[in-house]
């Protein structure tokens, strides 16, 4: 099986729930369907950072406990890891305040040697940072070359609307470099001032011509060169969504490791994961998930 090599943030994401605090537990964007897809038995490797204190041990700890080899995970001393808070509120929807320094993030420790078999899945801010910037684009860009299949989470957030003229850059490179792209409208309404699907797509096939649109509980957008699908999306009780979004990838990209060609497989499997991720407090998929896909697949 091919390997998949998420490069991303991470953090130690604590959840409250009115105003009560509920778990903590390692998170970030990319590290969330990383451990997801470790736990279902995909050969995984995490490009990331973290502090040399005992947040950054756990991070560690809880990638090899999943699956996920640890030896990218640059760790700097007298550097403290980042922390998250997740205030969930009536619908369990998450609102977050992050203690964390952009501008202390370094990427100086082993690299991954990415080829043609391998699978890249990268997003958020740590993916357009100016300040390792020069490593991760390179690092793209060798992929790019080598025949990797790149996955693009654009995950923009308004806390960024400052940064987006020096990093927007970073981004359209980011999706010429990808085989998918997957943002939702709030995202691009960020980056484009574009809410429209089929604008946002007249833009983001410029640079990539396979893109996955999400619009919370509308139905999801799969345009290719092909045309447009859409898939709806079903409403379920949640306890919590941090996470439905990255299990989402996690998912769509294990149905195209298992050769699911079609897109519908590949949603359909997208949508499981997210969906059993937000019936728990985790930031993963569940035990029983993860055993019935190795007892499956």
């Amino acid at each position: 099986m091919k390997r998949v090599i998420g490069i991303g943030e991470t953090v130690l994401d604590i959840l409250f729930k009115d105003d009560q605090l509920q778990k903590a537990v390692p998170g970030g964007s990319t590290f969330n369907s990383i451990v997801s897809l470790g736990r279902a038995g995909v050969p995984c490797a995490m490009l990331t950072e973290a502090g040399g204190d005992h947040i950054g041990d756990i991070i560690c700890s809880y990638l090899r406990r999943n699956g996920v080899s640890p030896e990218y995970v640059c760790r700097h001393e007298n550097v403290k890891s980042h922390i998250s808070l997740a205030f969930l509120d009536e619908n369990n929807d998450a609102q977050y305040v992050f203690y964390k320094d952009h501008a202390s993030v370094s990427l100086d420790g082993v690299l991954p040697e990415i080829g043609k078999d391998d699978v890249v899945l990268f997003g958020s801010f740590f993916a357009v940072n100016p300040v390792i910037r020069p490593v991760v684009g390179s690092l793209l860009r060798k992929a790019r070359q080598a025949g990797a299949w790149l996955y693009y989470d654009v995950n923009f957030r308004k806390t960024h609307i400052a940064d987006l003229p020096e990093v927007l850059p970073n981004i359209e490179e980011n999706m010429r470099l990808a085989d998918v792209v997957r943002g939702s409208t709030e995202d691009f309404g960020y980056l484009f001032g574009l809410y429209d699907a089929n604008a946002i797509y007249a833009r983001v096939s410029r640079y990539c011509d396979t893109l996955i649109l999400t619009d919370g509980a509308n139905p999801i957008r799969v345009y290719t060169i092909e045309g447009c699908e859409t898939y709806p999306v079903q409403k379920i009780e949640t306890v919590s969504t941090v996470g439905a979004g990255d299990n989402f990838n996690a998912g769509y990209i294990y149905a195209m490791l298992h050769g699911m060609d079609d897109q519908a497989s590949r949603i359909a499997m997208a949508q499981r994961w997210s969906q059993d991720v937000c019936c728990r407090l985790d930031n993963n998929i569940s035990d029983e998930l993860a055993a019935w896909l190795k007892n499956n697949f």
